[in-house]
């Protein structure tokens, strides 16, 4: 029988290998398709993208956090929550479906409207696996979900780039969201051992709406936070300019979603079930702080380092104007995985309607920010972007003060020291590789050096969450040698 230790370390191995995986696939085909497609593709995109999120999290209602916040939800549970988000989702894409020529008045673009109607797919498709995935996360079978998540991703990419090869363009893209959720979806079922029936009892419904609806609308909030520029941008500044902030978000997303996929997949469950002791729980956040601080700020501050050998060289000059902005992303890239922890500890502690009222007063903040600073041009708003998302780290930091007694020289002694080593070590890589112009040769000897002194710095200061992922890869490959 596995402990609660062990259980949390596997899911962090397996969360770590699916995210790892798919973004290295995600970076490989990002490559080929950023070669092969053009700015005002990827701006199309980046028209529709907020609009098919919110929807998907509409149709979804929170009930997956629901669940995992629930001590031993039954058969009921799952029946409900599938169908009633089947019928949500059904009833959401026909609004949509009604509802998409809204987007070629607000865009002067009639093109957004077919592609919109097809994108919005994923909201029906999606609706199918709200169940089974709920199942595997609550019971921390994180080996599944990556495996699903992993294949999804390579099946998906090789269509996307095929159709790329074709001509298809920016359907290529959308093409591309539809398979992932399509064979995502399809492997969940494989997975998963719960199977709906046709008892049509919706009453656990309303015992998990209570708690579910403000997450829902939190994670609506977030998804609008996330991209809100895309929006704005396509609306002020055209498809093309669109299209470099989209190139930019989505590989500081792929860096931060590396290490937030990792944690997210087993904080919540593991959180959850050490309610009932108050110090545990506060030591496994803190534990799970200093290890995601950890890898966090050192893989989005090198992306920022390497930022513009990596844009030349992975996907072609054109892509330059992401540059500057892609470096202004990856500083509060840093923080988001972060975030993700401290609001899943208020989720833990029953607290959704804090974790609602912090979101959506960031979301609030950042329209009327944005909204206002758009004419100073598009740096200006990402400065913006990129600076509340940092500052609202320390509101999320607030809450798990209030429910938690979380102190704040614990929370700086968890952070801060990778943050100014991380820092530390990109500053003097970046002097000690300023005088080489050749990007081929940069940009691997900016990661060498940085990897290697950001080691060493920790080594000698006796970090002990180095110790204990060197102590567990060796364990795992003399697990994996004796086997």
């Amino acid at each position: 029988m596995e402990t609660l230790k062990e259980k949390t370390a596997r899911g962090l191995f397996w969360g770590g290998m699916n995210n790892l995986v798919m973004q290295v696939i995600g970076v490989v085909f990002g490559i080929i398709l950023a070669r092969r497609l053009d700015d005002a593709d990827y701006g199309m995109m980046a028209a529709i993208v907020v609009f098919t999120a919110i929807a998907t999290e509409l149709k979804d209602s929170g009930f997956k956090t629901a669940l995992a916040n629930e001590s031993n939800p039954g058969d009921r549970d799952y029946n409900a929550v599938f169908w009633f988000n089947l019928l949500v989702g059904l009833g959401l894409y026909a609004i949509l479906f009604l509802a998409a020529p809204l987007l070629r008045l607000y865009y002067s673009n009639a093109a957004v409207v077919p592609l919109a109607r097809y994108a919005f797919l994923a909201v029906v498709i999606t609706a199918f696996s709200t169940s089974q995935s709920a199942w595997l996360f609550k019971n921390l079978r994180t080996k599944q979900i990556a495996k699903a998540g992993m294949t999804a991703t390579l099946m998906s990419s090789l269509t996307g780039v095929a159709m790329a090869f074709a001509g298809c363009r920016y359907w290529a893209l959308a093409t591309q969201s539809l398979v992932f959720v399509l064979v995502n979806t399809i492997l969940l079922w494989h997975f998963s051992p719960w199977r709906p029936t046709m008892q049509w009892d919706f009453s656990p419904i309303r015992h998990l709406f209570g708690f579910s609806w403000k997450v829902m609308v939190t994670t609506i909030a977030t998804q609008l936070n996330n991209n809100l520029i895309n929006v704005l941008t396509f609306r002020h500044f055209g498809k093309i300019r669109a299209g470099h902030y989209f190139q930019a978000y989505q590989w500081d997303s792929k860096a931060f979603s590396l290490v937030q996929g990792m944690v997210s997949q087993v904080a919540q469950p593991v959180l959850v079930d050490l309610r009932s002791d108050a110090d545990r729980q506060l030591q496994a956040l803190r534990k799970l702080m200093r290890f995601t601080s950890f890898v966090a700020f050192p893989l989005l501050l090198g992306l920022a380092l390497v930022a513009h050998e990596f844009i030349v060289l992975a996907i072609g000059e054109k892509w330059l104007p992401s540059v500057e902005l892609l470096q202004l992303l990856c500083l509060s890239g840093c923080v988001m995985p972060l975030c993700t922890l401290l609001s899943n500890m208020v989720l833990s502690k029953g607290r959704s309607d804090l974790y609602m009222y912090a979101t959506l007063g960031l979301c609030a903040l950042q329209i009327v920010v944005l909204s206002t600073l758009w004419p100073q041009g598009l740096p200006t708003m990402v400065t913006a972007y990129a600076a509340l998302n940092i500052g609202w780290l320390f509101v999320w930091y607030g809450l798990v003060h209030r429910l938690t007694g979380y102190r704040l020289m614990s929370f700086l002694k968890d952070t801060l020291p990778f943050a100014l080593t991380a820092a530390g070590v990109m500053g003097a890589t970046w002097l000690l590789t300023r005088t080489i112009t050749q990007p081929w040769l940069l940009l691997p000897l900016r990661i060498v050096v940085a990897a290697m002194l950001y080691y060493a710095v920790l080594r000698m200061a006796g970090a002990r969450i180095l110790s204990e992922c060197m102590a567990f890869i060796l364990r795992k490959k003399g697990k994996e040698a004796a086997g």
